[in-house]
């Protein structure tokens, strides 16, 4: 199984993805938006933009933990990853982003 989008949306009423791996689980997800559409651009920016290592930022949390922002050409975050105890887990995040996301299918369970 491929890696996939969800579209979903949240207690206040927005909406979001994530974008979950091929065994199910959550490897980066989104900021609210109001309009379903504007979800689905965002969707499409991170396909886009997934293969580019440089279009991430990589970082650590305060809690000493690691993460990374995949961000769009205009620099704006479109994706927000889970934290990570390691570096070597983070970069495996960032692999698995660059693997799923240009060819995952999109499932809105709204």
């Amino acid at each position: 199984m491929a890696g996939k989008f969800e579209i979903y949306q949240d207690k206040r009423g927005e909406f979001r993805f994530r974008l979950k791996a091929s065994n199910g689980q959550n490897i980066l997800a989104s900021e609210g938006y109001k309009a379903k559409p504007s979800c689905k651009n965002g969707i499409e920016s991170v396909m886009k933009n997934a293969p580019d290592d440089s279009r991430y930022e990589r970082k650590e949390t305060k809690d000493g933990k690691f993460m990374f922002n995949l961000k769009a050409r205009n620099s704006q975050v479109i994706g927000t990853s889970e934290s990570y105890n390691s570096v070597a887990a983070r970069d495996n995040g960032i692999e698995s982003v660059k693997k799923n996301a240009p060819g995952a299918k999109v499932d809105d369970v709204t």
